[in-house]
């Protein structure tokens, strides 16, 4: 393990992404539970307001955390315990951040509604993307490379490549869900790939504009799907994030 370690994070300089995606996934969760005990009106957290009852989103400190690890990690490079910090720092900051996407997208307070499930969809998304950078095996930046594993690192990166376009074209499709799984399983994205658009995606926009039956066919195979999977879904939200405001 620590020779795997070494040989494909250290070396090609990949341990301050490890540690930011480390920072950047505890920092979601720790603030998630935080947020739903203050909800809750448990344990000693509560909302921070600054005079005149201004309450202060923890996107704002998310923002100066941000900062400061991204310049200082433009300043420290890729090797060496600044790197690392920064990297820790960053990654903190992305996670209070991302944490209340929602709230910038929609500039109000939608931390507790349908469109605050937004923000976990895109830290998951996040998360994942960068793991699959994490766990490529990058052919740059390891020493002497043998012929094995050159072969080796040469076909894993094809299959991301290629693994990614069908999670793209699922994507496009209107399923963004099979493609975030695609995304970190190789090949689940061919169902959505394969199978028709949803209603409203770039994809039914474009070619089933002239295509009568074809509408009909994604309208009901797409309402027959969330009436079979809604339920759960909002449950898993629901167990992550906190139910929201009805």
């Amino acid at each position: 393990m620590g020779q795997w370690l070494g040989r494909n994070i250290v070396e090609p300089g990949k341990l301050p992404l490890l540690l930011a995606l480390t920072a950047f996934v505890m920092t979601f969760l720790v603030t998630r539970v935080i947020t739903r005990l203050i909800r809750a009106g448990k344990g000693p957290f509560r909302n921070v307001s600054a005079g005149s009852g201004l309450h202060v989103h923890h996107v704002v400190p998310g923002i100066v955390l941000m900062v400061v690890g991204g310049f200082g990690a433009v300043a420290a490079g890729r090797h060496g315990f600044a790197a690392a910090v920064c990297a820790v720092v960053f990654g903190a900051g992305a996670g209070l951040v991302l944490d209340e996407f929602a709230l910038v997208l929609h500039l109000d307070d939608v931390y507790w509604t349908e469109q605050g499930r937004k923000s976990v969809e895109i830290v998951v998304l996040t998360a994942a993307l960068v793991g699959l950078v994490l766990a490529g095996s990058s052919p740059f930046g390891v020493n002497e490379l043998t012929p094995d594993e050159l072969h080796n690192r040469g076909i894993v990166l094809t299959t991301v490549v290629i693994n990614f376009l069908i999670a793209l074209f699922a994507l496009v499709k209107g399923k963004p869900r099979i493609a975030l799984i695609g995304v970190l399983v190789p090949f689940v994205a061919i169902v959505g790939a394969v199978r028709l658009a949803r209603p409203g995606s770039p994809w039914a926009r474009r070619f089933y504009r002239h295509r009568r039956r074809a509408r009909a066919k994604a309208r009901a195979r797409a309402h027959r799907h969330d009436q079979r999977w809604e339920a759960v879904r909002n449950r898993l939200h629901d167990l992550v994030a906190g139910a929201p405001d009805r």
